[in-house]
């Protein structure tokens, strides 16, 4: 097989892994919430979203009707061969994801205002590289839903205010947020660099699975106290109270000018949708977050 079409096939797959059947981290956690909720209304609502889960597997269809933004994390190696032709192949595998999942069509032109139909468009599927050692690509497909979206918040808080500032930059978001991300959720944090960068890298964040401890001491310390500062606001389950407004917090960084604080962050709703995959240079595949199907 062509490399391109092994590309293809890989990315159609963790499509439609992703939208169907959430990974295991992700489960493990709502089932742990809803063990541990001691909210009625928050209890009723995680045995919802687990019989909602429960559904999805049963009947191999999108486990919920947003099935998002199409973006794809791209790792590659730099003796990879193939890579001129990844992102033709990513934009087939929407195609063809979008007509056989199916998938909702939910690319719009801002400015006309016209669905592309196919979840395709200028700079849709977005694709982020990153160059690597060796001569393997790994794929990673986010089906970013439009809700979780639409409350991203981004500040440039006082850099006098350091860590005391970006906490409350965090929990005002959440608070304001409120039931509109489809809590509870995951929450990728991105502090430093610039404006932009703090947004990907809180968005890159939401990647890494929430039973994985943050390798550095500080930020692990940091993202304990946002998860339970996060959850002390009692927002709860789909916003109707209870202990669990978020899962899990993921916090990344970025050395920062010392003028400037920048602090994005990033929302899940409760269906984390993410799969990943690894082509080897013989061609072999490795799905990593699901089996393949």
């Amino acid at each position: 097989m062509e490399i391109q079409d092994t590309i293809e096939d890989v990315a159609f797959n963790l499509l439609k892994q992703a939208v169907i059947r959430l990974p295991s981290d992700v489960k493990e956690a709502l089932q742990r919430a809803y063990e541990e909720e001691t909210s009625e209304a928050g209890k009723v609502n995680l045995k919802a979203i687990l019989t909602n889960i429960e559904f999805a597997e049963k009947l191999n269809t999108p486990i919920c009707q947003d099935t998002g933004t199409i973006i794809f994390y791209v790792k590659a190696g730099a003796q990879a061969r193939g890579l001129e032709k990844v992102e033709a192949a990513l934009r087939r595998a929407t195609k063809r994801a979008t007509e056989e999942v199916p998938l909702r069509p939910n690319a719009v032109d801002p400015l006309t205002r016209k669905n592309s139909g196919d979840n395709t468009g200028r700079f849709i599927p977005f694709v982020h590289w990153e160059i690597t050692d060796g001569d393997s690509i790994e794929i990673t497909a986010l089906p970013k839903g439009g809700g979780s979206e639409n409350v991203s918040a981004l500040g440039m808080i006082t850099p006098g205010e350091g860590i005391k500032g970006l906490k409350k930059f965090v929990i005002d978001a959440v608070i304001k947020a409120g039931a509109k991300p489809c809590p509870p959720n995951t929450l990728g944090v991105g502090v430093g660099g610039g404006a932009d960068i703090a947004m990907k890298l809180a968005k890159k964040a939401l990647l890494r699975p929430l039973n994985q401890p943050n390798l550095n001491p500080d930020l692990r310390k940091l993202e304990k106290e946002l998860y339970e500062a996060a959850n002390s606001t009692g927002i709860g389950p789909m916003g109707l109270g209870g202990k669990f407004t978020v899962l899990g917090v993921n916090v990344e960084y970025a050395h920062r000018h010392p003028a400037s604080y920048p602090v994005g962050v990033a929302y899940q709703c409760w269906a984390a949708r993410r799969a990943t995959a690894r082509i080897n240079a013989d061609g072999a595949v490795e799905y990593s977050t699901h089996k393949a199907r």
